[in-house]
């Protein structure tokens, strides 16, 4: 198939770069020209405009965003309403917020044309690993689709299949799957984001602990001076703890024990936000996730190692960068 890719930044340049590599054609755009020179030295067909990428594709068209929430994807979107056709499709791949969705999905309606909203997780370690995809819209284009989605997502690997799980069509397996109508997508992603957020409080408190127990006001005989890599790296081996994220823990660890890289700054994209908010409406307890995105508040005004345990892995993960400190 024949896709176009807006948005060029980590996540942008390597989904394009695995869809070449599963043999789809991409044509490019982003305002940084450097990367659209990049990736059309890698195979990729460079567009100068939004108009000049709507050129490149045969109809029915189908354009991914892959642009930061909020207003820069609302005009964008209107852009493309001026240049699409009935029966061509938008995915976005952002982190937008799911409300959002289905405001957009009802404007470019009435021009006939579909809206898919798609959560996309994997950082930047998707293109080798795929991005596990969570979508939402109309069933038509999704499954028009498909082809992209599944050069995208991870596929079955070498996980082992669920015991009892029952047997159906579900693309579960396979790391990408229809959720459900607009807004189902970034719904169930921005849960995904919240679970994260508990995920990651839960591992930096605990090395934080045991970082905490050489302290001098502890009594002697209750003193341990903990490798917190080699804890990291025992802990990936056979524990009930074990994940990917426990694996890029321990890859921090050991590049810098002491975390002297980071200042223990850590921001929050929104979608932890969003989650409480979801929790609230619903009534529903989200003690951990709520606590979790608090901690991040505090987290921007004096910093212990548990928190640059969490600016860690959030660059080993999604290649996160800390923002500069406030004031």
């Amino acid at each position: 198939m024949k896709i176009a890719m807006i948005g060029l930044g980590k996540m942008g340049a390597n989904m394009t770069r695995r869809l070449l590599n599963h043999g789809h054609e991409v044509a490019v755009y982003d305002l940084n020209l450097d990367s659209v020179a990049q990736l059309a030295g890698e195979g990729a067909q460079a567009a100068a405009s939004l108009e000049d990428l709507v050129k490149l594709l045969p109809a029915p068209r189908a354009v991914w965003l892959m642009l930061p929430a909020g207003v820069i994807v609302d005009n964008t979107l209107a852009e493309l309403g001026k240049l699409l056709s009935p029966g061509d499709a938008i995915i976005d791949g952002g982190n937008s917020y799911y409300k959002d969705d289905v405001r957009r999905a009802a404007q470019l309606k009435t021009q006939g044309i579909d809206y898919l909203d798609v959560g996309t997780s994997g950082g930047t370690w998707g293109i080798e690993r795929g991005y596990s995809l969570m979508i939402g819209g109309d069933t038509t284009p999704v499954q028009r689709l498909e082809p992209i989605f599944a050069a995208l997502a991870p596929g079955r690997g070498d996980i082992p299949a669920t015991p009892n799980r029952r047997d159906s069509n579900s693309t579960a397996e396979q790391g990408y799957l229809h959720c459900g109508p607009v807004g189902a997508g970034h719904f169930v992603k921005m849960i995904h984001n919240g679970i994260e957020y508990g995920l990651m409080q839960a591992y930096a408190e605990g090395f934080n602990i045991l970082r905490g127990a050489a302290s001098e006001a502890l009594a002697d005989g209750y003193r341990y001076d903990f490798k917190v890599d080699d804890v990291a790296e025992v802990w990936r081996r056979g524990s009930v703890i074990g994940s990917w994220l426990l694996d890029l823990t321990a890859q921090a660890l050991a590049e810098d024990p002491e975390l002297s890289q980071y200042s223990g700054y850590v921001t929050d994209s929104g979608e932890g936000r969003w989650t409480v908010q979801a929790a609230v409406e619903e009534a529903v307890s989200a003690e951990v996730l709520t606590a979790a995105l608090f901690a991040r508040f505090r987290s921007r005004q004096e910093h212990t190692f548990g928190e640059k345990m969490l600016s860690a892995m959030r660059q080993q993960f999604g290649g996160h960068i800390e923002a500069a400190k406030e004031g």
